[in-house]
């Protein structure tokens, strides 16, 4: 076995009820598509996240416990503070919890590794920001086009996959402007195509419309919520927005780390929204 495939190499439990059994290997990033197949999609059991500051303790997540099923929109509503983004920092793999069990498909997440959740995510994680965070000197495509250049796609073809998903959040023939010369909307149809590049079976969205104005928002959020239904994408979203958070099926709200109350959206009500 070589140095690489022992690197992507990662752990997961034959027994999912329990996820105590035994653990064996994924033989390479590929594989993972197959595992994350299972229902729930994602599940979530007693994440606790408690940050020192000094002395103190400053508890971000109490004790959550939830399951998101695959092709769910799900948005965490709160105030700042509340523990929404800490959330979405757990799930991701951004951060590791201080207590409980993060499962993606048969994927731990809690107990990757740096490498490891690098590979998970660049494989099936797709991220929209607030702040859009695209390179300066790079064009539209080229920021487009750079989660695919991590994982070793072909010019070509990153190109290729770039201009098809500028084109389905209709910013076809701006392959070459930079964000300098693009709107605040603009730019962040941008990030969502970033995101949408590697057709990521997640799709995690923090505030997302956070910088933009009113008119803005309802286009971004059309599109973001329309590509991920498009693509049978699961949608995570974190906002503090009641409007923005009616976009999605399931709404969580959540208060000083804790989920604290559940509200199941139908599509009716979902499209009288939008």
């Amino acid at each position: 076995m070589t140095v690489q495939e022992r690197k992507q190499r990662i752990p997961y439990a034959a027994d999912t009820a329990t996820h105590r059994s035994e653990e064996r290997s994924v033989p390479t990033i590929e594989s993972q598509s197959a595992l994350l197949a299972e229902k729930p999609l994602i599940r979530v059991s007693h994440v606790r996240k408690v940050y020192r500051m000094g002395e103190e303790r400053v508890i971000a997540l109490d004790d959550i416990t939830l399951d998101i099923r695959r092709g769910e929109m799900v948005c965490f509503l709160g105030t700042s503070g509340s523990g929404k983004s800490t959330f979405l920092n757990m799930v991701a793999g951004l951060e590791k919890p201080t207590r409980g069990e993060i499962w993606i498909g048969n994927i731990p997440v809690h107990k990757l590794n740096e490498e490891q959740v690098t590979l998970f995510r660049q494989k099936n994680i797709g991220f929209i920001f607030q702040a859009y965070h695209l390179i300066p000197s790079m064009t539209a495509l080229e920021n487009v086009t750079v989660p695919l250049t991590f994982r070793g796609v072909e010019k070509k073809k990153r190109l290729r996959a770039g201009r098809a998903a500028l084109k389905s959040v209709g910013l076809e023939g701006y392959d070459n402007r930079k964000p300098s010369q693009m709107s605040g909307g603009q730019q962040q149809r941008v990030g969502i195509a970033r995101a949408l590049v590697g057709n990521p079976k997640i799709l995690f969205a923090d505030e997302p419309t956070g910088n933009l104005d009113s008119n803005t928002t309802k286009e971004v959020m059309d599109i973001i919520v329309e590509q991920a239904r498009r693509h049978g994408m699961t949608l995570i979203l974190v906002s503090h927005d009641r409007t923005i958070a009616e976009y999605t099926d399931t709404i969580l709200t959540i208060k000083d780390g804790n989920i604290v109350d559940t509200e199941y959206r139908t599509p009716r009500e979902q499209k009288e929204t939008r």
